[in-house]
């Protein structure tokens, strides 16, 4: 019986280092920083504290999440009273709603 936990045990572990590696190796979408600076310059993007989508958005630019013009819409209720749902992008005057993928907010802001 010994034996057999030994076992389990060590299947465990391996899946555990396998899961980890694979966690740790996975490629993190990113937009580069000439990108990321256009975009944020042709855009609003209103997100919410806790919202899913909203970080998903924000991980698409990785370090470079810090060139785009973001409200929080948690913090900044005032401004987001025509912000029916978060991730939302206004660009040239048009709202998006929901998570938008790099290349269509590249194509929007004609960057």
């Amino acid at each position: 019986m010994v034996k057999k936990n030994n076992y389990i045990t060590l299947i465990i572990i391996i899946a555990i280092i396998i899961l980890t590696y694979f966690i740790i190796q996975r490629d993190e979408p990113t937009t580069s920083e000439e990108t990321a600076k256009c975009i944020g310059q042709n855009s609003v993007l209103y997100v919410q504290l806790g919202c899913i989508h909203c970080k998903e958005q924000e991980d698409m630019f990785g370090n470079n999440t810090k060139y785009l013009n973001m409200i929080d819409c948690f913090y900044e209720k005032e401004k987001c009273k025509e912000i029916m749902a978060t991730p939302t992008w206004i660009i040239k005057g048009e709202k998006y709603d929901g998570l938008q993928s790099i290349e269509k907010l590249k194509e929007l802001t004609d960057c």
